[in-house]
């Protein structure tokens, strides 16, 4: 079983655990209960914790949350999933910086 640890971000209202698995430090909360803007405010300030390529975020959302794709997109990619309930399972990774030579 995992063990997953509460942590305590500033500026986030909602439980956000954190967890390693199959090699990778996950980050993850569930939104579906609650109301814009707190889904994407807890999403924003999770998503400064991701600092390296193992890291990732997966966040329950009661529908797809195209604003908020659209406000961190140059830093961060995503993919979704339908759950069998209806609900939105997103997980976001920083994207590589790319160097030019």
């Amino acid at each position: 079983m995992i063990e997953k640890k509460l942590m305590t971000i500033p500026r986030a209202t909602l439980d956000i655990y954190n967890y390693s698995e199959d090699g990778l430090n996950v980050y993850e909360f569930d939104a579906t209960e609650c109301s814009p803007p707190e889904p994407m405010v807890n999403t924003i300030v999770t998503l400064k914790m991701l600092k390296s390529d193992n890291d990732i975020l997966r966040v329950t959302f009661f529908h797809e949350p195209f604003p908020l794709y659209e406000r961190v997109e140059d830093s961060f990619s995503h993919d979704s999933v339908e759950l069998e309930s209806g609900d939105i399972l997103v997980t976001f990774k920083r994207k590589k910086s790319i160097i030019s030579l």
